[in-house]
């Protein structure tokens, strides 16, 4: 710990004597200590840090407070991480300081906040409904779709109230969620239609790419034009469940598969790796259909109750997308792959909310890897999407497993209208 040095009064003796500079002696060290203790060294001024630097510094955070963190999130525009902190331990809210965050205390610990979404599980899985931790609130922001009215209203109302002003609070969605059925070009499979979101390599060096599990499970091939010839299979697809990915292998061993993204007019954005997302970052998402639209991650560890099931461990922005743009992918101006677009309500011009897959849970699940392999951990501790695995969606040879496939292609865009 540092401290402040305090100079040394100039005593001034007029006629005191020896007398004087006794009292001086006793008195000035109590002084300097006094003012010591009353007057401690300021606090060090927050770091101006990346989103993903600001991701790697609340990580570190969330292992050395353990129960005393709860959540992290970023400011854009100050470039500052903010570290929510639980108790009044002062030594660990000097720890954080010295890190280079702004330190503020809240009320709600992350185990509080992981017991109300467990809650909301039981008593209010209800499709049309969302939620995920907002660490600027210290709250689960709960949303409802138009849909969700009359009892089962009444059902996810009367929950959030239970939980408390203070730890849960509910808004109402104009528009309806639904799975938004390249990177971000657009590929075709089964009558549907969805967009690329990595072009990735697996653990045997093989080409392929990350789209939505909604995606892979509607159609087991994929082609990258309309009634054109599959260039892809899928191997391996989660939706619903513990996210919304599948991993499609290229059928042609030799085909070059750069981590890239394409955003129109020429323009292309190298990716460079994965990261995780961070409260308050901004982000890109590019799609098929509406092509490139920005914004910010709102909420981590989102839990989505779509028509076709409940999908959990997603990020939730307030990035718009329309149908067709599933599967593309959500990315940083610097080139870190973020997301693969899920699903939301409302569309690109009146806005909205939208859903991504975490990227590194999905290379995670395919043994996969993107750009040269690296991962930068922006997690702000609120961000887990569970195992990872490929749960009821799995296709393994090629055939579709999930029943939920069906549905998504209702939610997706054909590609008869598309092209009709």
């Amino acid at each position: 710990m540092s401290h402040k040095r305090i100079p040394k009064r100039k005593i001034v003796l007029a006629g005191g004597g020896a007398a004087a500079v006794v009292a001086a002696a006793i008195l000035l060290p109590q002084a300097n200590a006094s003012q010591s203790e009353s007057n401690p060294s300021p606090a060090p001024a927050p770091k101006t840090l990346s989103a993903l630097s600001a991701g790697d510094l609340a990580s570190r955070m969330a292992a050395r407070l353990g129960p005393a963190f709860a959540g992290a999130y970023y400011d854009k525009d100050k470039r500052q991480v903010t570290v929510n902190v639980v108790g009044d331990d002062n030594d660990m809210r000097a720890e954080v300081a010295r890190a280079g965050a702004v330190v503020r205390s809240v009320k709600n610990s992350t185990a509080q906040l992981e017991s109300a979404a467990t809650t909301l599980r039981r008593e209010a899985t209800i499709p049309g409904t969302a939620w995920a931790v907002d660490p600027k609130t210290n709250q689960i922001q709960v949303t409802a779709d138009r849909t969700v009215t009359g009892d089962e209203w009444n059902r996810i109302e009367s929950t959030v109230e239970s939980l408390g002003a203070d730890t849960a609070r509910i808004k109402k969605s104009a528009g309806e969620f639904k799975t938004v059925a390249a990177g971000g070009d657009a590929i075709f499979g089964g009558g549907a239609r969805c967009s690329l979101g990595f072009n990735v390599i697996d653990g045997n060096g093989a080409p392929g790419f990350l789209t939505a599990g909604h995606c892979g499970v509607a159609a087991a091939e994929w082609s990258d034009a309309a009634g054109g010839a599959p260039v892809g299979t899928v191997q391996q697809a989660t939706f619903p469940g513990d996210g919304d990915f599948a991993f499609v292998g290229y059928d042609d061993a030799t085909t070059q598969a750069p981590s890239a993204v394409d955003t129109g007019d020429g323009q292309i954005v190298e990716i460079t790796g994965a990261a995780e997302a961070t409260v308050g970052q901004a982000v890109i998402r590019m799609g098929s259909t509406t092509g490139l639209n920005d914004g910010s991650v709102t909420g981590l560890d989102a839990t989505v109750n779509y028509a076709e099931g409940t999908v959990t461990g997603l990020i939730q922005t307030d990035v718009c997308a329309e149908p067709g743009d599933s599967g593309g992918p959500l990315f940083t101006a610097d080139g870190s792959a973020i997301g693969l677009t899920s699903g939301g309500s409302g569309d690109c011009t009146v806005g909205g909310e939208t859903f991504f897959q975490p990227v590194t849970t999905a290379l995670a699940a395919a043994g996969a890897q993107i750009g040269d392999g690296s991962v930068g951990d922006g997690s702000a501790g609120d961000g887990s999407a569970g195992d990872g695995s490929a749960g009821d969606g799995s296709v393994g040879d090629g055939s579709v497993g999930n029943e939920g496939g069906e549905g998504a292609v209702d939610y997706g865009e054909s590609a008869a209208a598309e092209n009709g």
